[in-house]
């Protein structure tokens, strides 16, 4: 595992153990990096509760049961639908904290407009709820892949520390 997602989810495990809290992941244009990352940590079923990979329309409807229906005008790879994806995730697996990635990660864009290298990411807890936007502006499916769960993973770590 490269060494910026080890150090990243070293130092969330670290904090969500001291503070036997839990965590679940839906992720899309990752395809599991999020959670793998947190799993390659020693001791990681203490706060990995559960993932998925909510990559097609149907992986959503099963896993995690979102129907587009109850929320009018959302779409995805955007942050209304992160937050709806880590959140419903966080409910689900009736976690501490729910973490959520959607994306292009290219070589091309999405159906909805947004160009490769687009991902929007959110973390939610009963009292949190924040989302970012990343553009990488690359076109490398790789390399974004990498670069989309690293942004996951800090934006979580900033969250895991300004809650202490």
């Amino acid at each position: 595992m490269p060494t910026k997602l080890a150090t990243l989810a070293n130092s969330i495990a670290t904090l969500l153990k001291q503070r036997g809290e839990t965590v679940a992941v839906a992720e899309s244009s990752t395809g599991g990096l999020i959670s793998a990352a947190l799993l390659a940590v020693p001791g990681a079923s203490a706060y990995f509760m559960g993932g998925s990979v909510v990559y097609t329309k149907t992986a959503r409807d099963q896993y995690l049961g979102i129907d587009f229906d109850n929320h009018p005008g959302m779409r995805s790879a955007s942050e209304p639908y992160a937050a709806l994806l880590a959140k419903t995730s966080r409910e689900l697996l009736n976690t501490t904290w729910g973490i959520s990635e959607t994306g292009a990660s290219g070589p091309t864009g999405n159906a909805y407009g947004d160009s490769a290298g687009h991902t929007c990411l959110a973390v939610s807890s009963t009292t949190i709820e924040t989302a970012a936007t990343l553009k990488t502006g690359l076109a490398n499916r790789e390399q974004n892949m990498q670069l989309f769960a690293e942004q996951a993973l800090t934006l979580f770590e900033q969250v895991l520390k300004k809650s202490l």
